[in-house]
């Protein structure tokens, strides 16, 4: 068996029909830590770098677990719909120093990274704002360019302002609602997530074990329910897996994708191959949710750089899903 090989059970490859010539040349050339598949609620293959999963930043893939809490907070009635104005549930010092035209923002605008401020693409305010005194300050005074809702500009100044707006209006952090409302729910039991200012970062800092990450997809291919229990709606899983923006598509090399409610959406016609949607992070980390085929994949990488996030789809498209029955 090869040393490559050794993390995962050769003759899991093999039930699962995995081409492992060409599974064993990408885990050659690449530097994956994580793989997992499940199909029907069952995991059929894993492989893990040194033969172990572990915690593990999942980077921009937060945004999608965000999405959830969010739509869990609407059920529960702490935000009245996703359509909910931001401005109201701002405290008076930080209302006091955003720009003109807040009033017109609503959550769904941050869930779909359409609020309109002036935010260069790939996120590079980003760098700057979580070296602020006051990070949320130096998002709501920055100028708008746009009407809210018209133009996408991947954003996560806007989800951590998400994390915070959650945070106030349910009275305990975001990490102890997501604790509290669906990680243990779906039992998740070891997790961290790093802070902004005292606000757990809404766009990144979450960490998790990939086969957790596949829990959490797993969750959201059975429509929100867990062991006989309704944990996120399945209106809101329609909602937030659809496309609402072009948002990347045509980005090449195409490592992105349509956007939702803080969801990733690659359709068929766009991909060459099937329907799915996908929480994304840097550098290559993905949770893929292919619901013709009652599939989740977890695929974690080594950060090299952000275009190298190729070699993930590629190791998904060449390799996985041709094994995906």
């Amino acid at each position: 068996m090869d040393m490559h090989m050794a993390g995962a059970s050769f003759g899991q490859a093999n039930r699962m029909k995995l081409n492992t010539t060409d599974l064993d040349e990408h885990l050659r050339s690449h530097p994956f830590k994580n793989i997992v598949v499940r199909q029907h609620g069952q995991v059929l293959w894993e492989w893990h770098e040194g033969g172990k999963d572990g915690l593990g930043s999942l980077y921009s893939c937060t945004k999608s677990i965000l999405s959830a809490l969010v739509g869990i907070a609407i059920q529960e009635g702490i935000f009245p719909n996703v359509n909910q104005p931001i401005a109201p549930l701002l405290p008076r010092e930080l209302l006091g120093r955003a720009r003109a035209g807040i009033e017109e923002v609503s959550l769904k605008h941050l869930l779909t990274m359409t609020p309109g401020l002036d935010w260069p693409d790939f996120d590079k305010p980003y760098r700057e704002m979580v070296n602020q005194e006051h990070p949320l300050q130096y998002l709501l005074e920055r100028p708008f360019l746009h009407e809210p809702g018209s133009a996408y500009t991947y954003n996560s100044g806007g989800s951590h302002l998400l994390s915070y707006l959650l945070s106030k209006a349910a009275g305990m952090s975001t990490k102890a609602y997501a604790v509290k409302h669906l990680l243990t729910r779906i039992g998740i039991h070891k997790s961290r997530w790093s802070s902004l200012d005292g606000v757990q970062e809404g766009g990144t800092g979450l960490l998790l074990t990939a086969d957790d990450l596949s829990r959490f997809g797993q969750l959201y291919l059975q429509q929100g329910s867990w062991n006989g229990q309704h944990i996120v709606s399945e209106s809101w899983i329609k909602e937030s897996t659809a496309v609402h923006h072009r948002a990347l598509s045509n980005y090449q090399p195409p490592i992105y994708g349509h956007y939702g409610y803080h969801w990733w959406v690659s359709p068929a016609a766009a991909n060459g191959r099937v329907d799915y949607y996908f929480a994304f992070g840097h550098g290559g980390q993905y949770l893929i949710v292919i619901p013709e085929r009652q599939a989740v994949v977890v695929i974690r990488k080594k950060v090299t750089t952000r275009n190298d996030a190729i070699r993930s789809r590629e190791l998904f498209h060449e390799v996985i899903w041709p094994a995906i029955q």
